[in-house]
């Protein structure tokens, strides 16, 4: 196997960039701290790289909370430096093995090599798209401020990267770094305010222009040009597009309204519009090429003519004047969609747009210019197949209890049904159906009042209707359905999409996408598709979407239910049935990954996640959430969006095309060992979770949940009712707050005993057998190595310090059953890797944390005693703001939150 790209830092350059960030960052510290303070951010940082804890502790505990703020300043911006520097490192190799033709993991000449074997080999190229989708799940703790100074810093580092020695001005290069960390130390790192949907929306719209617009056509033309080195013509392929949940999600968000859903759509195609309007006045810079040197074709000079670029000096410029005309269209396309203006010289269609500068196109070939239709030419007609006039398709989604209920006020408004969520499951389908086929009538249009949830759902259903008829059918393609428990879900969904007219007895103009979330509710997933896809209405609405139909699974929510062993292993199972139903049904499944961040949510390293699927279950089609801080990581620059990107592309087409080497005996032997222990893992799981009445006591009281869910990171409420309530309780603040106690509790807790059950039933046989699956089954190896990287970022000295926040002997007493297990699993995983230590094969990663898992564990004990504080009464708004720079400060240092 080829090797990862993070296993080939500089650790030299790294750590020279490091030491240059720290030496500003202590000069900037000793301006805002009396001199004779400053000597206790070493006296921290040695009693925290000698383990001495209880001399931290004591030391932390006789400052005062304004030495307290200054300190965790400090000690929350040294892991922000630190993450730079590697992300510099990245971009930097990145870019290094690309120019000099180096080979690694991700690569997509490699794969492209072994796909060019394949007697599908086109089929699978041109059709193949991979969709991140952006969310504005609040796991994103720095605000855009500071965001925006660490990638100037980043653009510093880079620079001194990329340049010769002695070509640029070290002076100034070093005050501009000096001049940022003084800024970062003095810029509020937490929002005062909750941010606003809208927010959200403009946040996460800028990482296009610096990063996602540049690196995916870049990474589109050379996907192109590699499949047409092997013979394979493939021009139209996209196999990077992009979604957006922001404006349309409004599941648990009260804030998002048919206005949101506008302004999204509006302020995509602001975005779009912009990028194109700036890319055609650079064209209408440069190509001056003169029509008394070189010819032009008849149908450019009629698109010159209609320009409104009269000046004597363009009369032998066509080119010009055809850009100019272009130019004109765009900017009334952008006052149309933005400002909703009707002029007339625009573009309707984003295929308009492409015509003209394929005239352009075909007019320089024909007259021997054809090297004038490469760079920025090439760059935006790939941008227009890529991302038209909408940018990224946004999704809608809601919780089915909500859609259920809009449908039963309708029902009964219309004197149909006075009571329909009484009904049970047969009768709400056949009522819904015969309406479906064969009731014409809008039942939202009698006189009768409506509540305001129908009001504000139809008002949102009707903006979707309007978006799509002006901005073409791209723009709004999914909805889905949170808690999909039953057919009934989907067919309401449906009948309220008839109420504004993207649904009728034929057609469909919305997918209906149901999201599987609960272990119960993956374990029903199979039944309920088999039978709703075998619904004669359903396949109508099927063949507008060319038979595929999409299934989103949710690993946050099914961790929280059944822990990290259980979750795992049902969602792999659950593509497994429901790819051989669709098969059955004659209709390509296709997964929507609710991946969050962290272990705990699905995350991990992106190529590994993909290449584990079990084989067939990606059709063409896949798409994942990017959430939170993991957009700013992967995306933050154009070299990392490029290289995470075509990681994405290239385990797609690896797990398409690259069939099992285990036979089918063998993986068959393999479910049959997992289903008991997973059993097992779910039984122990839930045993301390669900069934210990110690535990709410003791998650509440020695985790800093209380004060996450105070934090303004994000427009949602943390919980769905109250934080007091594990059920209601999101799934992010849940594992955001593992994370700061450094339990990391969903990444891992019930593999041990499980496994360890399993191994005691023949110990040697058993051990070498789980050691076997191990070596030889990717899903199986990628699940043992995510929780292994959980592990070695969990810290149970800390935890302990956390639990002593308990009040009580008994509630404590669940941390020694927590400890207990970590022992357990940390053990058992290192005998089947046959490791002696852990994360042994990502040695990067091991000497990233040794450098700086000192600094951000002082964190951890400030954290705690200011919570201590707090709870003993000493409360003040400064003290939590303080806390709140702790939390990020560790979220920080351990590059995920929620």
């Amino acid at each position: 196997m080829l090797p990862k790209l993070e296993n080939s830092n500089n650790i030299t350059a790294i750590e020279e960039e490091i030491q240059i960030l720290k030496n500003l960052l202590n000069t900037a510290t000793q301006n805002m701290i009396p001199s004779d303070k400053f000597h206790l951010i070493d006296e921290l940082s040695n009693l925290s790289a000698n383990h001495e804890y209880d001399k931290l502790t004591n030391l932390i505990t006789s400052l005062s909370n304004e030495d307290l703020d200054i300190i965790s300043r400090y000690f929350s911006v040294l892991p922000l430096l630190i993450n730079i520097t590697e992300d510099v490192d990245l971009a930097y190799q990145v870019n290094l093995q690309n120019n000099i033709d180096q080979d690694y993991l991700g690569k997509i000449s490699t794969q492209m090599n072994i796909i060019s074997k394949s007697e599908h080999a086109k089929e699978i190229l041109e059709n193949l798209n991979v969709v991140p989708v952006l969310t504005a799940h609040p796991t994103q703790v720095q605000r855009k401020s500071m965001l925006d100074l660490t990638n100037e810093i980043h653009h510093l580092l880079r620079k001194d990267r990329d340049c010769k020695k002695g070509s640029i001005n070290k002076r100034k290069w070093n005050d501009n770094l000096h001049r940022l960390i003084e800024l970062i130390m003095e810029t509020d790192m937490i929002r005062e305010k909750k941010l606003k949907v809208k927010n959200e929306i403009r946040n996460v719209t800028d990482y296009y222009n610096t990063s996602l617009i540049p690196a995916i056509t870049a990474l589109t033309a050379q996907y192109r040009k590699e499949a047409a080195k092997h013979g394979i013509d493939v021009s139209a392929a996209t196999p990077i597009t992009m979604g957006m949940w922001i404006g349309g999600d409004r599941d648990g968000n009260p804030f998002v309204t048919a206005e949101t859903l506008k302004i999204s759509a509006t302020t995509q195609a602001e975005v779009i519009l912009n990028y194109y309007i700036r890319k055609i006045e650079e064209m209408y810079f440069y190509y001056a090429v003169s029509s008394s040197i070189s010819h032009v074709s008849l149908d450019v000079e009629k698109m010159a003519s209609l320009s409104s670029d009269t000046s004597v000096y363009r009369e032998k410029e066509p080119y010009r004047k055809a850009f100019h005309y272009i130019l004109e269209r765009l900017q009334n396309t952008y006052r149309n969609f933005t400002q909703s203006t009707n002029y007339e010289v625009c573009y309707e269609t984003v295929e308009q747009f492409q015509n003209d500068l394929l005239t352009i196109k075909k007019s320089l070939i024909e007259n021997n210019d054809a090297i004038l239709t490469t760079g920025s030419f090439n760059e935006v007609l790939q941008a227009t197949e890529i991302f038209g006039f909408y940018l990224a398709s946004i999704d809608m989604r809601q919780d089915s209890s909500v859609l259920e209920a809009c449908v039963a006020e309708l029902l009964k408004s219309a004197n149909i049904e006075q009571d329909y969520s009484s009904l049970d499951e047969e009768k709400k389908c056949a009522l819904l159906l015969e309406l479906l086929n064969n009731d014409p009538r809008i039942l939202s249009a009698t006189h009768a009042p409506k509540s305001e949830l129908l009001s504000k759902e139809l008002a949102i259903f009707q903006t979707a209707r309007e978006l799509k008829d002006r901005m073409g059918e791209n723009v709004i393609r999914q909805h889905i359905i949170s808690h999909s428990e039953s057919i009934s879900d989907m067919l309401e969904l449906a009948t309220l999409l008839k109420e504004v007219g993207l649904v009728d007895n034929e057609h469909s103009r919305m997918q209906i996408v149901p999201l599987f979330e609960t272990i119960e509710d993956l374990q029903n997933a199979n039944e309920i598709m088999r039978t709703y896809l075998n619904i004669p209405l359903v396949r109508k609405w099927l063949n507008d979407q060319k038979f595929y139909q999409e299934i989103m699974l949710g690993y946050s929510d099914s961790n929280k239910d059944g822990g990290y062993l259980s979750s795992g292993w049902y969602l792999y199972k659950a593509q497994r049935e429901l790819s051989a139903i669709g098969d059955e049904c004659g209709v390509k499944i296709t997964f929507f990954h609710g991946r969050g961040g962290t272990v705990g949510r699905g995350g991990g390293p992106s190529y590994d996640a993909i290449t584990s699927q079990p084989f067939g279950s990606i059709k063409d089609r896949i798409r994942l959430t990017e959430q939170g801080e993991v957009i700013g990581n992967k995306y933050g620059n154009r070299d990392s969006a490029y290289y995470n990107l075509e990681m994405l592309i290239s385990s797609t087409l690896n797990r398409m095309v690259n069939p099992m080497v285990l036979s089918k005996e063998t993986l068959n032997e393999y479910y049959t060992i997992m289903d008991p222990i997973v059993e097992n893992s779910n039984v122990i799981y839930r045993d301390l979770v669900f069934n210990n009445p110690h535990f709410y006591p003791y998650f509440f009281a020695a985790s800093p949940i209380k004060e996450i869910s105070s934090l303004n990171i994000g427009s949602r409420p943390a919980a769905r009712k109250t934080i007091t309530d594990i059920n209601g309780l999101r799934a992010i603040p849940w594992v955001f707050s593992w994370s700061q106690n450094r339990i990391m509790l969903p990444g891992w807790y019930g593999i041990g005993s499980a496994m360890q059950q399993y191994i005691d039933q023949n110990p040697e046989k058993n051990l070498a057998k789980l050691q076997q699956m191990y070596q030889t089954w990717p899903f199986f190896k990628s699940l043992l190595e995510n929780a292994d990287m959980v592990l070695s970022k969990s810290n149970m000295d800390i935890a302990k310090q956390y639990s002593n926040l308990c009040e009580d002997e008994e509630t404590r007493s669940v941390f020694d059953r927590i400890e207990a297990e970590w022992q357990l699993t940390k053990k058992v995983l290192l005998q089947i890797e046959k490791h002696t230590e852990l994360i042994q094969d990502l040695p990067a990663l091991r000497g990233s944390l040794d450098y700086r898992l000192p600094y951000f564990d002082i964190l951890n004990y400030i954290q705690i005693e200011l919570i201590k504080r707090i709870r003993q009464g000493q409360y003040t708004e400064e003290l939590e703001k303080t806390i709140h720079v702790t939390i990020n400060g560790i979220a920080t240092g351990l590059r995920n939150s929620g």
